[in-house]
C-alpha cells in the first residue's frame, strides 16, 4: 500500500519493566468524576450519567517532558488522573467484566486551557479548544494489571514547585472504573489501544512558564513534567 503523504507514526506509551510500548488508539476523558471537583467548577456533584470528551491520540505525551506553553490561553491548568489502558475490545460491557478489558493502570496530567474551556462550555459548544491542543495528555509509564490488580483505592496527588496542589483518594471516584467502561462501551465500541483518563480531583490550577510539575497515585507510579516558554 501506498499513500499520497507518510502516515503519522504510531503514539505509544512506555511499559513499565518491558522494551514493548503500548499502541495509543483513542483517548477517552470523564469529565467531573470527583465530586469536590465538581463543586469547585460550580456545578452540581450529584451522580447524573457521566459525560465524556476526547483527545487526539498524538496529545499524548512521556513523562518528563519539557511542555511549551500553549498559545492562546491565559489561564492554563493542570488536572492529575488515572488512567486506563485498554487491551480487549468490545461493545455493551459489564461492570462485572470490564476489569477483564483493561490493559494496566497510569498516571496521566490533563492540561487544560481553562479559559477557552469555559468559554466553550457557557456557549454550549465543545471543549476541544480548551481539551485536545498540542501535548495535552502527558502519561506516565502503564503498569500492568496482572501486577497490581485493580485498584480502587489509593493517594492521588499533584504538586507544583515542591507545594501540593491536588490531593485525594481514587476511592472517591464517582463513576468507577468499571461502571465508566460499561458505559463507554454502550455508546462506541472499545477497542485495543484506548485509553481512558478518569477524571480529577479539587485543586485544578494555574500553571505557568518555569513550573515543575510532579504527581502519582499509590501503587501506580508517578509522573512529573516541567512547563517550557511559548513557542508561539
Amino acid at each position: 500500500m501506498t499513500f499520497i503523504i507518510d502516515p503519522p507514526p504510531q503514539v505509544s506509551v512506555a511499559v513499565r519493566g518491558s522494551d514493548s510500548r503500548f499502541p495509543v488508539r483513542r483517548v477517552y476523558c470523564v469529565g467531573r468524576n470527583y465530586e469536590a471537583h465538581a463543586r469547585e467548577m460550580g456545578k452540581d456533584p450529584t451522580r447524573e450519567p457521566p459525560f465524556m470528551f476526547q483527545k487526539p491520540a498524538d496529545a499524548v505525551i512521556e513523562g518528563g517532558s519539557v511542555i511549551a506553553y500553549p498559545p492562546q490561553t491565559g489561564n492554563f491548568h493542570h488536572e492529575i488522573e488515572l488512567v486506563v489502558a485498554i487491551a480487549r475490545g468490545g461493545r455493551n460491557i459489564g461492570v462485572d467484566r470490564a476489569n477483564e478489558h483493561v490493559f494496566g493502570y497510569a498516571v496521566g496530567i490533563d492540561l487544560t486551557r481553562r479559559d477557552l474551556q469555559l468559554a466553550a462550555r457557557d456557549a454550549g459548544r465543545p471543549w476541544e479548544w480548551g481539551k485536545a491542543f498540542d501535548h495535552s495528555a502527558p502519561c506516565a509509564p502503564i503498569v500492568r494489571a496482572a501486577e497490581i490488580g485493580h485498584p480502587s483505592k489509593g493517594r492521588i496527588w499533584l504538586s507544583v514547585n515542591g507545594s501540593v496542589k491536588q490531593d485525594a483518594d481514587i476511592s472517591q471516584l464517582i463513576w468507577s472504573v468499571p461502571e465508566v467502561i460499561a458505559f463507554v462501551s454502550a455508546s462506541m465500541a472499545l477497542a485495543p489501544g484506548d485509553l481512558i483518563f478518569t477524571g480529577t480531583p479539587a485543586g485544578v490550577g494555574p500553571l505557568v512558564t518555569g513550573d515543575a510539575v510532579t504527581g502519582g497515585i499509590d501503587g501506580i507510579g508517578e509522573i512529573g513534567i516541567r512547563i517550557g516558554p511559548s513557542q508561539g
